[in-house]
């Protein structure tokens, strides 16, 4: 038979009842069905592995129904460990120092009829040595200035006796010390020569008392070699240019004696002051590390500084002298308008074994102008006992000179 015969095989498919297509179809069902299987299971296993919140969101992209939306079992989640370093340069810097910081506590007797001693004030110290069964905090003068007794707060909250060795008003520096066995880490010091402008700093200590004790602060170098007038005495005139370094890290009442931290964990300053105005925002001042080493050396050794001594008693600007007392009284010619008189020159010192007089006006040192109080004593403190010293002066209006070999303050 050559051919495909239509009727015939019509006709034996409904003889045998339909029992081939019946197969067929089945048989057809199965691959599908398989297909399915291959494709969707993964694609479902996906998202019932996954959190009930992504579930939802995924679902609905899908377009599936809200039936399928259910939470895994559980159990049956996928749980993910994720760690984030949060380990920086500046948290580096904080471990490296922060146990070092301390507070301090001036306690001083208010009544006259208790001994008991009441905090009159508290600021911040560095723990920056350790030996010999002792440990050295230096911190500002100002912190401790008229303290009967001292108390030391350390990071874990406890509170030891502290011993002042000594202090300069000059400087705004101090220096106490503790038993050692308190003291577990100290800070190293810096050097704040090589520090740039825009270098990033951190400051620590207790803003506002020890309630807020070790408090991190950050902020950049904001100004190098600023020159700020201090007024000692409180008469209203300047006794002192005190050289600071500006920092925009937060510096507040308590933060005195603190830390100033470059990114290495090194100490580079003391914070000392900011600029605190209405107007001003942001101006802290801190004393650089490098110029405040020496003191602190001296403070520690001999409880006080090493300055050398010229012998004057009384120094007065010639700018806060009337023109009539500059004419009358010290008989200087009209073009001197700038120089410092001495108005007490005391015996048996340099000043006086060199020749100098009370009514003398000294106009330089050492070929150095010299045009206030201030320049004086910032001359004066850059020498060392022993060091020689030229003087220019007018004594009853002439010009003379004199040579004086400075000597120890406590001769």
């Amino acid at each position: 038979m050559g051919y495909y015969d239509q009727d015939y095989a019509n006709q034996r498919y409904k003889r045998r009842g339909g029992r081939g297509s019946w197969f067929f179809t089945a048989f057809i069902g199965a691959i599908i069905g398989a297909l399915l299987v291959v494709v969707l299971v993964p694609t479902l296993s996906k998202y019932h592995l996954l959190p009930y919140e992504e579930n939802v969101a995924t679902n609905e992209q899908n377009g599936l129904d809200d039936v399928e939306r259910k939470a895994p079992e559980s159990g049956e989640g996928v749980q993910q460990t994720i760690n984030v370093n949060v380990t920086s340069e500046i948290t580096d810097a904080v471990n490296r120092v922060s146990e070092a910081v301390v507070g301090v506590v001036n306690l001083q007797q208010t009544n006259f009829w208790s001994e008991e001693a009441t905090a009159a004030g508290t600021g911040s110290g560095v723990v920056y040595k350790k030996g010999n069964g002792k440990a050295f905090i230096v911190t500002n003068h100002h912190v401790i200035e008229g303290a009967s007794d001292i108390e030391v707060s350390l990071s874990d909250g406890s509170r030891v006796k502290g011993k002042l060795l000594g202090s300069d008003i000059w400087t705004d520096l101090a220096v106490i010390e503790i038993d050692a066995s308190h003291v577990e880490k100290i800070a190293q010091f810096g050097n704040s020569d090589t520090i740039n402008l825009g270098e990033p700093v951190i400051a620590i200590g207790n803003p506002l008392g020890l309630e807020f004790s070790g408090s991190v602060t950050q902020g950049i170098i904001s100004g190098l070699n600023r020159t700020i007038p201090v007024d000692i005495n409180q008469d209203g005139v300047p006794d002192w240019n005190a050289d600071v370094m500006q920092t925009d890290a937060a510096i507040n009442p308590g933060n005195s004696g603190g830390a100033l931290v470059n990114i290495k964990g090194e100490v580079i300053g003391i914070n000392s002051m900011k600029i605190a105005q209405e107007a001003v925002e942001g101006i802290g001042l801190s004393i650089p590390i490098t110029s405040a080493k020496p003191i602190i050396e001296d403070l520690e050794l001999y409880g006080e500084v090493k300055r050398p001594f010229m012998g004057v008693g009384q120094l007065r600007s010639l700018s806060e002298i009337s023109s009539y007392h500059r004419v009358q009284t010290l008989h200087l010619p009209n073009e001197i308008t700038e120089g410092v008189a001495v108005l007490e020159v005391i015996r048996n010192t340099p000043a006086s074994q060199a020749g100098l007089r009370e009514l003398d006006v000294i106009v330089e040192l050492d070929g150095e102008k010299i045009a206030s109080v201030v320049e004086l004593r910032k001359h004066l403190y850059k020498k060392s006992v022993g060091d020689k010293m030229e003087v220019i002066f007018y004594r009853a209006g002439e010009k003379q000179k004199a040579t004086i070999q400075l000597a120890s303050e406590s001769m």
